[in-house]
């Protein structure tokens, strides 16, 4: 390979990374430590439950019931030990995720060439960067080629900067970009001592932006609160007016409290998404905001990029086409000596050490054929980068005999314009042009000029080209591709391909690939002269966007945002940034993606596969589905708590005090594990992915939907307290209708948590989707129930006795009949969408 890194960089050794590292540390510029104990003691305190716990523990030692209090202090450490368990577990996958988004960055050690991790680099290490790459520290450059980045980062310039070890500005920075080229520098800043570091410290500073479905549960439970809060004092109030126990007044209203505050949700909220995003990252798929998870779900359209993405991107070099000779020639013919100045040019206009598939075929090409090998002579003296309207790029070489070389290449089009052709002469090349194109192949024109002196014009466009030919490449289909966008198609989604080759190639790739509708094409400069009404339509209605470039890829997708899409981008280069920052999730290829492509991106795909999505998107479907079950569950199984401890208060029953702290505690511990734990591993439902996604803008719950819940609550509660007037009417006393009544309810929540499973398919279908943790739950629930009905010691401390046989069994009954109505209502459901 040409312009290889010289030989006298070794970089440091072993021992000389070990002493800077540890004169200078680590190459973080967040160097925040972890909460210590007592900040995790802060944390802990501040939850309402505990609050609430601690509340009541010491109520319980004033009145002097010290095995309760101890109850309440056990009760204490479990809830959080079950915060912690669920914390831990969120953020172990959290910081397994932030490790695997870190890039790795190339360094000289020992006198070759290795990948680290970025946080790893240490003041003296010689670092590579090329095209498409951020810089990760702050140094000087000792060797480069056609170098030029784009420090907009820092100095709000959006041009491009050519720098070399000669320059008078030497140094490169922190998160900047590099254009073109490659270079190796030495560093001299790390972390938060770079530039970046300097301005950027107050970046962690920054809050990460909430997403709809947290700020929809965050108001439902702040909602929930402020009724506990009204009840609370209510019940206070109340129980104080009959008893003028003051004590005994507070201990009902902290009871009550503890029965309506759903603090297992935000937990159960943060455990599915960050164990989901952490699931994700084990089949290839980094979340890198684990909110990101919820929004995939609703996907709605998907704009893919062609290459390397429905294409292999083999970028196999099959034809030829000679202008003089007016003839195209097969890959067999690539050695007939009257194709050499067309290769030769092909090669001199890529760059010298290549970065893109396509010019590493064209180097491989000129090794292959050509007899001398004279890159090692020449020297590229000046360079226009890719751009224009269409696109072309031209490379300018000259060697010691001031011989010099200069070569363009680009889209057809654009050498067609810039070359001193007829008329007739650039219908004759488009004929070809088209013909390829149909075919599906990627089709490049080849040029050459001639200027003397070194005054060079400033754009490329106004030397005076001579038209060589054309270079026909060759990028097919991956071989699953029509099953991925198949299934696309059956989730409700739509695909949008956006792409900057010509219309006629990535009309026949879509086509072999599957992609509906490929007739309904659009140019990027068309999309720039529509009006905001007319681009609303158009990026509805049009599927194929070909000739692309940044700006008219971000304004398809701000379109399509506003028309109230949720908009998948899926992009890899440098120009895909803007698009991919704009997206509601901007997904980028591991392998061929640029570093500030995955940087812009909220989503990497790690072997650039986009099956990979699907997967993504119904594991973001199963998520919201489950995170909503498991609200119902708690919605549904907190109101027979509320009522059956409010009501034989405010109605004066014989029993007033049926609940007592313990044994809303010993509920809520039965809750919480079912709602955060056993319904995050909930598989997903069969024909998930055959549904409409769901719209951003709908609520978390809708009326329907909490109206069902609110009701299988309210049935729960007329079957507890049925048990309860029958336990009385029978001429039970109160720890024999306190056991009645607390079996009953905690049969109803096992029935309750399975029913819950779908709210559509039948309590039996439910079943196989294998979850074990339904099982160990149940079974776990059960033991203790037996033990605290059974163990006289226990059931002297919860206040209950034994129940009969027949008792146990009427309670079964009485919860089937509240809980299991709800499977007729499934079956009616069916029917009516059937």
């Amino acid at each position: 390979m040409p312009y290889k890194i010289p030989e006298s960089l070794k970089g440091l050794n072993d021992s000389e990374v070990v002493a800077s590292r540890q004169q200078y540390g680590y190459n973080r510029i967040n160097t925040t430590q972890k909460n210590g104990w007592l900040e995790l003691l802060v944390d802990i305190l501040k939850e309402p439950m505990l609050i609430l716990l601690i509340a009541i523990s010491v109520i319980y030692v004033i009145i002097g019931d010290y095995g309760e209090a101890l109850f309440m202090f056990v009760a204490i450490v479990a809830v959080s030990a079950i915060s912690f368990y669920q914390d831990n577990r969120s953020k172990k996958a959290l910081e397994a995720l932030e490790k695997l988004n870190e890039p790795l960055s190339t360094v000289i050690r020992n006198g070759k060439v290795l990948k680290i991790p970025t946080h790893e680099i240490v003041v003296g290490d010689l670092c590579i960067t090329e095209e498409g790459k951020m810089i990760n520290a702050d140094g000087s450059i000792v060797h480069s080629n056609d170098f030029s980045l784009n420090e907009a980062s820092l100095t709000g310039e959006s041009l491009s900067v050519f720098k070399n070890n000669e320059s008078e500005d030497n140094q490169v920075y922190s998160g900047t970009i590099v254009v073109s080229g490659l270079a190796v520098f030495k560093v001299e800043k790390i972390g938060a001592a770079t530039r970046l570091g300097k301005i950027g410290s107050s970046l962690a500073e920054i809050k990460t932006e909430v997403s709809p479905l947290q700020v929809q549960i965050g108001k439902f439970v702040k909602t929930m609160a402020i009724i506990g809060i009204i009840i609370f004092l209510l019940v206070c109030l109340v129980n104080y007016y009959q008893t003028q126990n003051l004590l005994d007044s507070l201990l009902n209203g902290l009871t009550l409290a503890m029965s309506v505050l759903p603090e297992e949700i935000p937990v159960a909220f943060t455990t599915f998404m960050a164990l989901g995003a952490w699931k994700l990252m084990q089949k290839g798929i980094v979340i890198k905001r684990s909110s990101v998870v919820e929004t995939l779900g609703s996907t709605t359209v998907i704009c893919t990029d062609k290459t390397g993405t429905i294409t292999e991107n083999t970028m196999h070099l099959k034809h030829l086409y000679d202008f003089r000779l007016d003839q195209t020639f097969d890959e067999n013919d690539f050695g007939n000596d009257a194709l050499s100045e067309l290769i030769n040019y092909a090669m001199w206009s890529s760059e010298p050490v290549p970065y893109d598939p396509m010019e590493k075929t064209l180097h491989r090409i000129y090794e292959q054929t050509q007899k001398a090998d004279r890159r090692q002579n020449f020297q590229m003296i000046h360079e226009y980068p890719l751009e224009g309207k269409p696109p072309m790029m031209t490379h300018l070489f000259e060697d010691a005999g001031k011989n010099r070389i200069i070569a363009a290449k680009g889209a057809p089009e654009a050498i067609l314009n810039v070359s001193s052709l007829s008329e007739e002469e650039k219908n004759r090349v488009g004929k070809f042009i088209k013909d390829f194109g149909k075919q599906g192949y990627r089709v490049l024109g080849v040029a050459k000029s001639d200027f003397k002196g070194q005054d060079f014009p400033e754009r490329q466009q106004d030397f005076s080209f001579e038209f060589l030919g054309l270079v026909v490449f060759y990028d097919p289909p991956k071989k699953e591709i029509q099953k991925t966008f198949q299934q696309i198609y059956d989730a409700g989604i739509q695909v949008k391909v956006i792409t900057g080759d010509n219309t006629d190639t990535t009309k026949s790739i879509a086509t072999q690939a599957g992609i509906i509708h490929a007739e309904n094409t659009i140019e990027g400069k068309e999309i720039m002269e529509y009006s905001e009404a007319e681009l609303l339509q158009k990026a509805q209605e049009k599927v194929l966007f070909t000739r692309m470039f940044p700006e008219a890829k971000l304004a398809v997708v701000n379109a399509l945002k506003q028309d109230g899409e949720v908009v998948a981008m899926l992009g890899d280069g440098i120009n895909d940034a803007p698009a991919l920052k704009a997206a509601h999730i901007g997904v980028a290829m591991g392998n061929k993606g640029t570093e500030i492509a995955k940087a812009a991106a909220s989503l990497v795909i790690i072997d650039d596969d986009l099956s990979k999505l699907i997967t993504g998107i119904a594991a973001g479907r199963r998520i919201y589905a489950n995170i909503k079950k498991a609200v119902q569950y708690i919605i549904s199984i907190h109101i027979p708590i509320i009522f059956t401890v409010s009501i034989p208060l405010f109605l004066g029953w014989v029993f007033p005090q049926i609940f007592t702290p313990v044994h809303v505690i010993f509920l809520e511990l039965i809750m919480g594990p079912t709602c955060s734990i056993v319904y995050e591993n909930e598989p997903m439902e069969k024909n998930t992915m055959r549904r409409k996604p769901r719209k951003m803008t709908d609520t978390f719950l809708n009326w329907k939907e909490l109206g069902i819940s609110i009701f299988q609550g309210l049935i729960i509660t007329i079957g507890v307290l049925f048990a309860y007037q029958l336990m009385v009417q029978k001429g039970s006393n109160e720890e024999q209708t306190r056991a009645m009544v607390f079996t009953t309810l905690i049969f109803a929540n096992i029935l309750l948590s399975l029913t819950n499973r779908s709210f559509y398919y039948s309590l039996f279908e439910s079943f196989k989707n294998r979850n074990r943790l339904f099982f160990v739950v149940i079974v776990l629930t059960l033991v203790l129930l037996f033990v605290i009905l059974y163990f006289p010691a226990v059931a002297a401390f919860f206040k209950v006795s034994g129940l009969s046989f027949q008792d146990l069994g009427i309670a079964v009954i009485i919860a089937i009949v509240s809980v299991l109505w709800f499977e007729i209502y499934k079956l009616v459901k069916r029917k009516i969408s059937n």
